[in-house]
């Protein structure tokens, strides 16, 4: 297996290479796969990646070449995981088995490492059960990643959905509400209890919550500002209302 270390991210070029680590039971964040490589070997890379639920992009030479500078890549690359994915379908039944109220935190779309790690960082000091994100338009876990969450996200359960929306429906079929954090909404945050199993979403800077999570939310709730600027970075926002639900939780 050929791994090379290039900012701050561990990469497996080559084909063979990467179905070789999935097959060892390695976490890749994901794979890139060159544009029009049609041949047996890369058919069953595709089939081992949809076996193991690893997301995997088809990209342009130009894109792998980049990474992979003069080494002999066949077209593939893959960044390993700088942590092990969980999944929430064992966290949730044992948060409830230890008597516990589940707080989960969703993230949409949720790009910049910097916020994801900040998040992360918030999280995991509000005593969130698991952080669930999309298997594809979600933030690399990266050491910059990891560094701005303070070391947060070794500790605090990340999960990856293929599904975000069959995610929602199993959480809100075990109990929990789904609460959309939006400044569209016309309900203040502290006007909801978040005391009860919870599951907060917060969505995007450029466009927030895709509007298919918003229709499967049982409530939507914003910050109250006072200021002229609109909206907080996303990262601030997840303090506050995490901040919130903690209140909340504390007081009852």
């Amino acid at each position: 297996m050929k791994q090379e270390n290039r900012n701050s991210s561990i990469f497996v070029f080559g084909t063979r290479a990467v179905i070789e680590a999935v097959n060892s039971g390695r976490e890749l964040e994901k794979v890139y796969i060159q544009k029009g490589l049609k041949n047996e070997l890369v058919h069953e890379l595709q089939r081992t990646l949809n076996e193991f639920k690893v997301p995997f992009l088809f990209v342009p030479a130009e894109k792998i070449n980049k990474v992979a500078g003069y080494r002999n890549h066949q077209g593939v690359a893959a960044i390993l995981s700088s942590v092990s994915y969980q999944n929430i379908e064992n966290i949730l039944p044992r948060v409830f088995e230890e008597g516990r109220t589940p707080l989960l935190l969703v993230l949409d779309r949720i790009t910049d490492v910097r916020n994801f790690g900040a998040i992360c960082r918030s999280a995991e000091c509000m005593g969130v059960d698991a952080v669930i994100i999309p298997s594809r338009g979600a933030a690399q876990i990266s050491s910059d990643a990891i560094k701005t969450s303070a070391g947060a996200l070794h500790k605090i359960a990340v999960c990856r959905s293929e599904n975000l929306k069959a995610t929602l429906t199993f959480l809100k079929e075990s109990g929990l509400q789904i609460v959309s954090c939006t400044e569209k909404s016309e309900k203040n945050c502290y006007e909801c209890d978040l005391t009860v199993p919870t599951a907060l979403i917060l969505g995007s800077e450029e466009d927030g919550i895709s509007e298919e999570y918003l229709k499967r939310s049982d409530v939507s709730v914003k910050i109250p500002l006072r200021g002229e600027i609109g909206s907080l970075n996303v990262s601030v926002a997840a303090g506050i209302i995490l901040y919130e639900a903690q209140r909340q939780r504390i007081g009852s």
